[in-house]
């Protein structure tokens, strides 16, 4: 079975309470991510027709802050699918109620995993891509995730050549006292 991106895709709007203000007086980034998470989850869920439990989040830059009394929209949609396993990609932009002026708050990749009531893995349906920006989120998937692979790889390698590394932060403000 296959599904196209617009089968999962769904968007939320909140207006942003001053509850959910950090003491900077703007919106508290961690409300903003369970925001998030509970986007990525009903997407997921919505293309697998599944529970599906968080795996990880890849990447989120805060771009631009959000304002009390702001309309935040997020958009989130699969983009890519594995065996159990599929990447959300949400996208956050607010909008101030009085002037319709809207800024792109934050993007990130959740990486969702599907499982039936015990806890175990279940297949996924694929995914038709319909349009060339399908096909390019999907390919930015599979970059992104050789990507982190390869970055797991060096960092676990990081022992084997530690000597090296430490000669390097002679150019950083560090000081090395080993006891």
């Amino acid at each position: 079975m296959f599904k196209t991106t617009e089968d999962s895709r769904i968007q939320i709007s909140e207006l942003m309470k001053p509850s959910y203000a950090n003491f900077g007086g703007k919106i508290h980034g961690g409300y903003i991510l369970s925001l998030m998470d509970n986007v990525a989850f009903a997407c997921a869920s919505k293309h697998s027709r599944s529970y599906c439990v968080t795996a990880s989040v890849n990447k989120v830059n805060f771009l631009n802050p959000i304002e009390v009394g702001e309309l935040v929209t997020m958009k989130a949609s699969v983009n890519y699918v594995g065996n159990s396993s599929m990447v959300v990609g949400i996208r956050v932009e607010s909008e101030n109620i009085r002037t319709g002026e809207t800024k792109h708050c934050n993007s990130s990749y959740f990486i969702m995993v599907a499982v039936d009531e015990e806890g175990n893995k279940v297949s996924v349906p694929g995914l038709t891509l319909t349009n060339k920006l399908a096909a390019k989120r999907f390919i930015k998937s599979i970059i992104r995730q050789e990507s982190d692979t390869k970055r797991s790889m060096d960092l676990e390698n990081l022992y084997k050549n530690l000597d090296l590394h430490l000669e390097k932060l002679k150019d950083y403000k560090v000081q090395i006292d080993f006891k």
